[in-house]
C-alpha cells in the first residue's frame, strides 16, 4: 500500500514537472522577445486645449524617411482611458473649441536581447523552486524600480502647471507688476493669467543648432512675413525661455523659415516644391538621428514657426510633422488641415521699417468720422466681391482698390470706425493687426480663418466676424452696432493690443509671449513618459 501510495504521488509529481517545464520556457522566451516599451505620449483631458487624434507614427531610434513612417511598425494609437482625469483641468475651462477625444500614442520597438544564463538553461531554475505539498513555485524575481528621470520631473511640472490653471478659473484675480489680464477681451482672465505666470515659471525651449544661415537660424524682419526673422531671433537671444540642455526642455524648436527657404531653394517659376520639401526633410532626419527628443515623441513636443503662405504646404514634407508637430502658421486655415486644438495661429504683421515706431496709437471712438474703411488690390475670391459691392458707393464706406495720391493709409485707419480685413488668396491679412494698432475696430471677413490667440481672446468682444454671403449687407450690420456698443468694443482694441506689439527685447505679454504661451497651451494637452 505506501508502496503504492509513493508510486501514485511520484507520477504525479512528474506529471506536474513536464507540465511546468513548457510553461517556465515560455515564460522565459516572451521575456527575452517581448515587446520593449520605449517612451509613451499620452494626451491627457486637459481643459485647456485638446488635442486631436494622432495617426501618423514613427518609432525611436534611427532616422526614417517618410514612406517608412507612413508604415513604422511598432506604434500603436490608443483611446485614453477617460476615467483617468485626476490630473487634468476641468474640461469647462474654455480656453478652445472643443474636439474628439483625445487619444495616447505607445511607441514600442522589438529590442532583440540576450538571454540570461539561468534562461538559456530552464532545468536548472527547477531544483530552486520552492516546493510545498507537491506543488512547485517558482521564485519570484526582484521587481526593478526605475530612477525618477528629469522627463519625469518635467512631467511633474506640468502637472502641477494644469492643477494651477484649473484653481484659477474660478478664484481670486492674481496680482501683476506690469499687467493683469481683466475683462470680456479673455475667455477667462484668470485661467490666463495663470497659465501666463506658470510658462514663465516654467517653459524651456530647446532650440536645435543644426542648419546654418540664411535658411536656419535667420528670416525677415522687415517684410509681411517679419514674425518668422523677428521669432527666431527673440528666441534665440532669449536666455530665460531658451534651454542649452535638451533634457531639461519642454519643447524643442526648429529654427527653418518657410520665407529664407522659398527664397534661397526654390526655383523661381518652376512650380517645383521638391527641393524645399526635400530640405525640410533632410533636417528632420537629421535632428531624429542625432537626438532621441523627435523619435520619443513622434514630432508633438517640437514647434516650427512661418508666415509664409507655403508655410502648411512644408510640413507636409514629412508626415509627423504635419499630423503630429505644433505648427505656428499665419495662414491659419481650417479647410487645409490647420487644427486649432494643436496649431497655433500667428499674426500677420507687416513691419516695413522692422519696428512698430510711427503704427501704435489712433483717436478716441467719437473722434472718428468714418464708418469703415479698406484699401487694397484684387488679391483673392474675396475682395473682388467686396469692391464690386462698395468700391466708390458709399461716403461712408471707403472701399477703395488704391488710395488716391496723398491719402496716408494709416490715416485712413485712424480715421474709421471700422477697418475692413478681407482675405487674400490665404486666409491671414496683415490689415488685422494694422487695426489693432490703430485703435481700429476690425472687420474679419473669411472663411475657414482662426483668429491669433484665439485660445485666450475673446474675438467677438472686440471684432466682427461677417461672411462672405454677407458682404452686400455690410453697412447694415455696421449700423446695428449701437454707439454705446462700439465705444466698448474700440477700448477693448485698445487693450489687447499689447498682445500684438513687437519689441525688441521682447516685453511681457507682447506678441513674442503670446506665441510662446500659445505653444505653451499646446504642450499642457499630452505627457511624455518613458514605460520601462
Amino acid at each position: 500500500m505506501g508502496s503504492a501510495r509513493w508510486g501514485s504521488g511520484a507520477s504525479s509529481s512528474i506529471k506536474l514537472l513536464l507540465f511546468m517545464v513548457p510553461l517556465v520556457l515560455v515564460a522565459g522566451l516572451v521575456s527575452v522577445l517581448g515587446p520593449n516599451p520605449s517612451s509613451w505620449l499620452s494626451i491627457a483631458k486637459p481643459p485647456v486645449l485638446l488635442l486631436n487624434s494622432v495617426t501618423s507614427s514613427t518609432g525611436s531610434g534611427a532616422v526614417t524617411t517618410p514612406s517608412q513612417m507612413k508604415q513604422r511598425e511598432g506604434v500603436v494609437v490608443m483611446p485614453v482611458d477617460d476615467r483617468a482625469r485626476d490630473n487634468a483641468i476641468s474640461d469647462d475651462t474654455r480656453f478652445n473649441l472643443s474636439s474628439p477625444p483625445p487619444f495616447s500614442v505607445q511607441a514600442t520597438t522589438q529590442t532583440p536581447q540576450q538571454p540570461n544564463k539561468d534562461e538559456q538553461n530552464v532545468s536548472q531554475t527547477l531544483p530552486n523552486m520552492t516546493c510545498v505539498n507537491e506543488s512547485c513555485v517558482p521564485p519570484e524575481r526582484p521587481k526593478l524600480q526605475r530612477k525618477i528621470s528629469i522627463l519625469d520631473r518635467t512631467e511633474a511640472g506640468l502637472i502641477k502647471a494644469r492643477a494651477a490653471i484649473r484653481e484659477a478659473r474660478n478664484g481670486n484675480q492674481t496680482q501683476d507688476i506690469d499687467y493683469v489680464p481683466i475683462g470680456p477681451m479673455y475667455i477667462n482672465a484668470n485661467a490666463f493669467h495663470r497659465s501666463y505666470l506658470e510658462m514663465e515659471k516654467q517653459l524651456k525651449v530647446y532650440v536645435y543648432e543644426e542648419g546654418e544661415p540664411p535658411v536656419f537660424h535667420n528670416g525677415p524682419c522687415k517684410s509681411i512675413y517679419s514674425m518668422e526673422g523677428n521669432f527666431i531671433h527673440a528666441i534665440e537671444m532669449n536666455e530665460k525661455f531658451r534651454t542649452r540642455d535638451p533634457e531639461k526642455a519642454q519643447v524643442f524648436f526648429l529654427p527653418f523659415s518657410v520665407a529664407m527657404l522659398v527664397q534661397f531653394v526654390y526655383v523661381r517659376d518652376s512650380h517645383d516644391f521638391s527641393p524645399i520639401k526635400e530640405t525640410v526633410t533632410d533636417y528632420v532626419n537629421i535632428i531624429a538621428g542625432r537626438y532621441p527628443y523627435w523619435n520619443r515623441s513622434l514630432g508633438a513636443d517640437h514647434f516650427y514657426l512661418a508666415c509664409h503662405d507655403w508655410g502648411p504646404e512644408t510640413s507636409r514634407s514629412v508626415p509627423n510633422l504635419q499630423d503630429n508637430s505644433i505648427r505656428v502658421l499665419c495662414n491659419a486655415n481650417t479647410s487645409e488641415g490647420f487644427k486649432p486644438s494643436k496649431d497655433v495661429s500667428l499674426p500677420e504683421i507687416n513691419l516695413q521699417s522692422g519696428s512698430i515706431n510711427g503704427l501704435i496709437g489712433g483717436p478716441s471712438a467719437s473722434k472718428r468720422p468714418l464708418l469703415a474703411f479698406f484699401a487694397g488690390g484684387l488679391h483673392g475670391p474675396i475682395r473682388p466681391v467686396l469692391l464690386e459691392q462698395w468700391e466708390n458707393k458709399d461716403e461712408e464706406m471707403q472701399v477703395h482698390k488704391y488710395l488716391p495720391k496723398g491719402v496716408s493709409y494709416y490715416d485712413m485707419l485712424r480715421k474709421s470706425r471700422f477697418c475692413l480685413c478681407p482675405s487674400g488668396y490665404e486666409v491671414a491679412s496683415p490689415r488685422v493687426v494694422e487695426a489693432i494698432y490703430t485703435g481700429c475696430v476690425p472687420v474679419l471677413i473669411s472663411d475657414h480663418y482662426v483668429a491669433p490667440f484665439s485660445d485666450v481672446l475673446n474675438w467677438k468682444s472686440f471684432s466682427v466676424e461677417v461672411s462672405v454671403e454677407d458682404i452686400p449687407k455690410l453697412k447694415e450690420i455696421l449700423l446695428s452696432i449701437s454707439p454705446r456698443q462700439y465705444i466698448r468694443m474700440q477700448r477693448r482694441v485698445v487693450q489687447i493690443r499689447r498682445h500684438f506689439e513687437v519689441h525688441s527685447p521682447p516685453k511681457r505679454f507682447d506678441v513674442f509671449h503670446m506665441i510662446l504661451h500659445s505653444v505653451w497651451l499646446r504642450r499642457l494637452n499630452f505627457r511624455v513618459h518613458h514605460d520601462q
